[in-house]
C-alpha cells in the first residue's frame, strides 16, 4: 500500500477516535455507492454527520483543510442524500463537517474538526 494511502487511513481512524471521543457515534466509515465515498457518517443526537476527512503529514502545501473545495462539498451534499435515501430516508437533520488532521510521521498528530462546512 503507498504511503499516502496509509496515511489517509490512518487519518480515517484518528477521526473516528476523535468523533467518538467527542460523543458522536460513528454509524459507517468508508460507505460507498455510484456517486463515490462518505468517510465517516456518524450520529450527534438527532442529527446525522457526514465527515469529510483530510489527512497531511506536514502543512508545507497548505492545512489539509484547504483540499476541500466548493466542488467537492457539493459532491459531499449529494453523497449524504444518497446515503440517507439508502439508509434514513425520514433523516430530518443532517450536517456536513470536516476533520482536518496533520499527523506528521514522526509526531503527535493536531485534529481540527469543523461543524457545518455546508
Amino acid at each position: 500500500m503507498k504511503a499516502k494511502d496509509l496515511l489517509g487511513r490512518r487519518g480515517e481512524l484518528l477521526a473516528a477516535e476523535y468523533l467518538a471521543g467527542a460523543g458522536l457515534t460513528v454509524l459507517e466509515r468508508n460507505w460507498r455507492c455510484a456517486e463515490g465515498e462518505i468517510d465517516i457518517v456518524a450520529l450527534e443526537g438527532d442529527v446525522t454527520v457526514f465527515v469529510e476527512v483530510k489527512t497531511r503529514s506536514s502543512v508545507a502545501y497548505g492545512h489539509p483543510l484547504e483540499a476541500i473545495t466548493i466542488t467537492k462539498m457539493a459532491r459531499l451534499r449529494r453523497l449524504a442524500g444518497c446515503w440517507c435515501a439508502v439508509h434514513e430516508p425520514a433523516a430530518r437533520r443532517i450536517r456536513i463537517d470536516a476533520v482536518g488532521i496533520v499527523a506528521p510521521y514522526n509526531g503527535a498528530p493536531v485534529i481540527e474538526h469543523v461543524r457545518d462546512i455546508f
